[in-house]
């Protein structure tokens, strides 16, 4: 779940930075909004242009850990998974089953997850 900055991916160094400045907390604090976005994401409800963007996304920057994202949507990346390891993990084990089924990514990022739980 790593840049729900919402992203789309092209060709260039770095994903379009067209989404930069959605607001992250709006989602993060509207439990409807953000459940919008994890349905979306799991293939369980319907996607908005952005959710849709972030989709197709997601799986290369989980894979290569984030290179093209924006300096934005490294930061909001960052807040969403803070968010939903200590305020949401029934909705982060959901993702992590879908684009991490072998934990190779949570594997990687170890440390920064235990940090954010530590501090929950």
């Amino acid at each position: 779940m790593a840049c729900v900055a919402v992203t789309w991916a092209r060709p260039e160094s770095t994903y379009t930075d067209k989404w930069d400045n959605i607001n992250v907390d709006e989602i993060l604090e509207s439990n409807r909004l953000l459940k919008g976005y994890v349905d979306c994401l799991l293939g369980k409800g319907r996607c908005t242009p952005d959710g849709k963007a972030l989709k197709e996304t997601l799986p290369d920057a989980l894979e290569h850990e984030c290179v093209k994202c924006t300096g934005k949507q490294k930061s909001g990346a960052d807040k969403v998974i803070r968010h939903l390891v200590s305020k949401r993990p029934d909705l982060w084990k959901e993702l992590a089953v879908k684009y991490d089924p072998d934990n190779i990514y949570q594997a990687r990022y170890e440390d920064k997850i235990d940090a954010v739980k530590g501090s929950a």
